[in-house]
């Protein structure tokens, strides 16, 4: 398969790729992908037939899978997720800024995520880069965020009390008894690429290691405006087979929320990743 082609969805983060069936793709072509992973965080891909099988199967190419703790498995496929908001339903998962797996002591590595059925518009995903949002920084705030350690729990959204709990997605998510606490550093090293990575969220990331709540906020804050400037970000449009490919390390992604009364339906496989340093 050598008629793939690469076309960078923005500066920072995020690539299309077209002219390669996923269900068939060659290991020249998939080497292609995961270097176009590696450098721009998302890779995405339209118009494919994946099956459930087919994805099980191409997700299998990147690594192991992670069966997730929260979402409903597609019937009959524990290795898929089902990322579903009906057309009654006025919340969406994963509507603000966040990692995957933050709060795991081992992250994943990434998501496959396809939509299987979206609303006739809106409903588009947000990836910000967070290597080129460490780049941006000061050498100085640079030097002391290497030193710096971050705790991340995602029990405040999805325990019987979180904040799912108090929505019309409560029904639709399980896991309420997981407990997950996890500390990390504050700039990782990305495993493939080896460049430094921002990594910290604003939705499973706690605080600081040993500073206060007031103080972690103030700092954590201001790296997450820096995170959010629409220079760093990417947005991708999806229609009915399309598969978005990314790495939870280099990257955060947000659903947006702006289609009420429709429907939105997406498959995804989590892969698992490596200790982060």
């Amino acid at each position: 398969m050598s008629g793939i082609e690469l076309r960078p969805l923005s500066e920072h983060v995020g690539v299309e790729a077209a002219g390669v069936d996923l269900n068939r793709i060659d290991d020249t072509a998939f080497a292609a992908l995961r270097r176009a992973l590696d450098d721009k965080g998302v890779v995405f891909v339209r118009d494919q037939a994946l099956t459930p099988e087919g994805h099980i199967a191409f997700a299998r190419r990147w690594g192991d899978i992670d069966v997730n703790n929260y979402f409903p498995a597609n019937t009959g496929y524990p290795e898929i997720a089902e990322v579903r908001k009906s057309e009654t339903q006025t919340t969406n998962i994963g509507g603000g800024w966040h990692t995957d797996h933050s709060y795991d002591q081992v992250p994943a590595m990434g998501s496959i995520l396809i939509a299987r059925e979206t609303p006739p518009s809106g409903g588009d995903t947000l990836f910000a880069g967070m290597g080129a949002a460490f780049d941006s920084l000061s050498e100085g705030l640079k030097q002391t965020l290497r030193t710096l350690r971050a705790v991340h729990s995602a029990d405040h959204i999805y325990s019987a009390d979180g904040v799912y709990a108090q929505t019309d997605q409560a029904a639709n998510l399980k896991g309420h008894d997981v407990r997950t606490r996890a500390v990390h550093p504050v700039v990782i090293r990305h495993p493939r690429s080896g460049r430094e990575i921002l990594y910290v969220n604003p939705a499973f990331t706690l605080g600081i290691e040993g500073w206060s709540r007031e103080e972690s906020m103030a700092l954590l804050g201001y790296l997450y405006g820096v995170a959010m400037r629409p220079e760093f970000q990417c947005r991708l449009q999806w229609s009915p087979g399309s598969v978005a490919i990314w790495d939870n390390r280099s990257t955060w992604h947000l659903a947006m929320n702006d289609y009420q009364g429709h429907a939105r339906l997406m498959h995804r496989i989590t892969i698992s990743g490596e200790p982060l340093n």
